[in-house]
């Protein structure tokens, strides 16, 4: 199992190369080429999703990136630190505010993207897993 980790400052501008090195990364496990695109455009979402929360919630620490090749998938886990709210701490009476309609709205694209996504989140920040079948690569040899 190999593992390409990312660590980035919370800042938009970041989110380009996060997505460009996970393509490169995904090509090379054995991502279809036809999905690269998904690849790309959910990386953005999640990293997206990731810088906002950690600069809504003034959070320091960098967003995390790790891009995971296994035999036969290839799986990319973004994590911030941010605090989530867990089931329950909702104050009843209180309507959805425009962060939390966002992070709803990314989440959804996340899931039309990718078939296989995995959403965790707490006290201690979130993570969402996403996956995606590998084709072997044939070496060539020259």
């Amino acid at each position: 199992m190999a593992t390409v980790e990312l660590r980035f400052s919370a800042l938009p501008e970041h989110v380009r190369t996060a997505r460009l090195v996970a393509a490169a990364v995904a090509r090379r496990a054995g991502v279809d080429e036809a999905v690269l695109d998904e690849v790309r455009l959910a990386v953005g979402e999640a990293c997206t999703r990731a810088v906002g929360l950690h600069q809504t919630g003034g959070i320091a620490a960098p967003v995390k990136v790790a891009l995971i090749e296994d035999e036969k998938q290839f799986s990319i886990e973004v994590g911030d630190e941010a605090p989530h709210a867990v089931p329950g701490d909702r104050v009843p009476g209180s309507g959805p505010d425009a962060d939390a309609e966002e992070d709803e709205m990314g989440l959804a694209v996340i899931s039309g993207l990718v078939d296989d996504v995995e959403v965790s989140a707490g006290e201690h920040g979130g993570l969402i897993r996403m996956t995606w079948p590998t084709t072997p690569v044939t070496a060539t040899l020259s």
